[in-house]
């Protein structure tokens, strides 16, 4: 897949870099996970995501949140969040924790969007459920989604798993993706290629970057 990687209709998927998840006093940290083990992707997104732009490819990013009101908060899902120790909509540093328009919410410093890459805002872990990605990709003509984010086991798996379901070819970056938990981290990434690819391939950002250069030189 990546020697014969098509730019043009190739995507790159940066999932949920919030503050909720990687800076201290969100979501995360208040939950008790190691946000500097998320912020460990971050250069590599960074390389990744000037190489992608150079390349004119479709960039997209990704925040989990909910509606100030929690009407889109499911039930088990609000008291799971309880349970960890960081309950949807609590106050903290940042704002309401993993709600919409907190500063909480807002993708980190390092990785902000520019005015024409689309942010999808959505309420579960797969950035295809209850949102308008599909149609957004699909009216793009992309057919390629190049996977990054966080977490790994979790909001990039859910996506990853939706995408092949729904007919897309997925390449997952392995240093461009965090977990606060490394085993996890590494058993998402090892069910991938089982069974001659299952849920597409895997590269290194570096990788990745030489192929896109290549494509524009």
């Amino acid at each position: 897949m990546l020697s014969g990687l098509q730019p043009a209709h190739c995507a790159l998927l940066l999932i949920d870099m919030q503050r909720d998840f990687c800076a201290p006093g969100g979501y995360a940290d208040r939950a008790g996970l190691d946000i500097q083990r998320l912020r460990t992707p971050i250069p590599a997104q960074q390389a990744l995501l000037s190489a992608s732009r150079r390349a004119g490819l479709l960039v997209v990013h990704t925040r989990e949140g909910h509606r100030a009101d929690l009407t889109d908060l499911p039930e088990w899902k609000r008291e799971r969040a309880e349970r960890s120790g960081a309950p949807i909509g609590q106050a903290g540093p940042m704002g309401r924790l993993l709600i919409r328009g907190e500063h909480g919410h807002g993708l980190i410093d390092e990785l902000q969007p520019m005015s024409n890459e689309p942010v999808i805002d959505k309420p579960g872990y797969s950035a295809f459920a209850h949102t308008d990605l599909e149609l957004l990709l699909r009216n793009r003509g992309i057919k390629c989604l190049l996977i990054t984010g966080v977490t790994t086991e979790v909001c990039v798996s859910s996506t990853l798993r939706a995408a092949i379901d729904l007919g897309f070819s997925c390449l997952t970056v392995r240093d461009a993706c965090g977990s606060p938990h490394p085993p996890l981290h590494d058993a998402a990434l090892e069910m991938i290629s089982v069974e001659g690819g299952i849920f597409g391939e895997l590269c290194s950002s570096a990788e990745l970057i030489k192929r896109l250069e290549m494509s524009h030189d």
